[in-house]
């Protein structure tokens, strides 16, 4: 195949490269999936103003997200089991977010730990926190993040019980993969896959293997879900975490306007728009639909990111357009590692980039940090 031209380029080549369990757990959606529709079909409903005979000259997408310089509004977006998509993916996708100059974000449920993901990079890296019923074990994540020099928390919100999600049922899902005759199958048609598997020791849940106590069963994301994360979770413990984590924190999963007012009440740093990737509740309205009424009730107290449905750089920049200082990329980057690893992360970036540059040209802007609803169609 010549080289990939798209995000949906790289998730077709991530299909016949990723065995379908792994595949399908990063391409999936809870229920019937509705919401994981939405979030990419109501950005497609969203119109761009052409400009023309205007200076396209010394363009920049460089802006910041919390306080910190990025060289395009896009983080990398916190995802589970990412080292099941390639070997050490974590490490591999930290390392090409450092060289393209933006964030990455490490999963409580990642494959790769904390301290691998310090050991291969130069720069701070964010960190994704899960609160679990074992205080100890959540604060032991906090101060191994502070150690490993982490930049900024994101407190996850929206997932105290685990969305119904049929695809993973169906296959059996589990890290390290289970061994039954159709998992075997799953594995034995993607060699490439197998070989880079067969070279790495991190086939499981590395920031809690030999870190969590009391633990029966981790062979299952679900049952780790079920018997640790806290259904108790609420708004008087992100101050227990903030005091706990003393830098800048973001509150990951705001899709309602009331949760986004009690979110800046917080004094938290900023919040993401996000449904979860429409892996939570199915029937929740996209995250980019949701953007403008929480832009206007606490634009002016918080910063707002968003992520959920982002398939390209023109995604990236309505949502810029319509309010927030960030984004976040989970599928896109996912389907760049499954794809071709680190590069397939690099492709990925650059990909969004691109589109980005063009299209806010295309606009008549030159700076990311000019862009504004003045671009969307309609909305002059």
């Amino acid at each position: 195949m010549t080289k990939p031209l798209t995000i949906a380029d790289l998730k077709s080549l991530a299909q016949r490269r990723v065995p379908k369990m792994f595949f399908d757990y990063a391409d999936s959606g809870a229920w019937t999936e509705q919401t994981y529709r939405a979030n990419e079909s109501d950005f497609s409903k969203i119109g761009l103003r052409q400009r023309v005979l205007v200076d396209m000259t010394n363009r920049t997408l460089e802006t910041t997200m919390v306080g910190q310089k990025v060289s395009m509004p896009v983080a990398l977006a916190p995802t589970g089991m990412t080292g099941m998509q390639h070997a050490d993916g974590e490490m591999l996708a930290a390392q090409a977010a450092e060289e393209a100059g933006v964030p990455f974000t490490l999963s409580t449920m990642s494959i790769c730990s904390i301290e691998d993901v310090a050991s291969v990079t130069t720069k701070p890296f964010w960190f994704q926190l899960y609160v679990m019923k074992d205080k100890d074990f959540v604060l032991n994540l906090i101060n191994r993040a502070k150690a490993a020099k982490c930049s900024a928390l994101v407190l996850t919100a929206d997932l105290q019980i685990l969305g119904q999600r049929h695809k993973d049922l169906r296959n059996g899902l589990s890290a390290p993969p289970k061994f039954t005759p159709k998992h075997i199958w799953q594995m034995a048609t993607r060699p490439f896959w197998c070989l880079d598997m067969l070279q790495t020791k991190r086939r499981s849940f590395g920031n809690i293997v030999g870190h969590a106590k009391n633990v029966s069963d981790l062979s299952s994301l679900s049952s780790w879900t079920a018997e640790q994360f806290d259904p108790q979770l609420s708004w008087a413990d992100v101050a227990w975490i903030k005091e706990q984590w003393g830098g800048p924190l973001i509150i990951k999963g705001i899709c309602d306007v009331e949760d986004a007012k009690a979110a800046a009440d917080t004094g938290a740093d900023a919040i993401i728009v996000s449904n979860h990737g429409g892996r939570q509740l199915d029937g929740a309205p996209s995250s980019i639909s949701m953007l403008p009424s929480i832009v206007d009730a606490v634009g002016d107290k918080i910063e707002i990111h968003l992520d959920s449905g982002i398939r390209s750089g023109q995604d990236v920049l309505k949502a810029v357009a319509l309010g927030a200082k960030g984004t976040y990329i989970g599928r896109p980057f996912l389907y760049g590692l499954g794809a071709m690893g680190k590069e397939g992360v690099s492709l990925a970036l650059s990909i969004l980039r691109k589109e980005m540059d063009v299209t806010m040209a295309l606009c008549g802007k030159r700076d990311i940090k000019d862009v504004n609803s003045s671009i969307i169609a309609g909305r002059q």
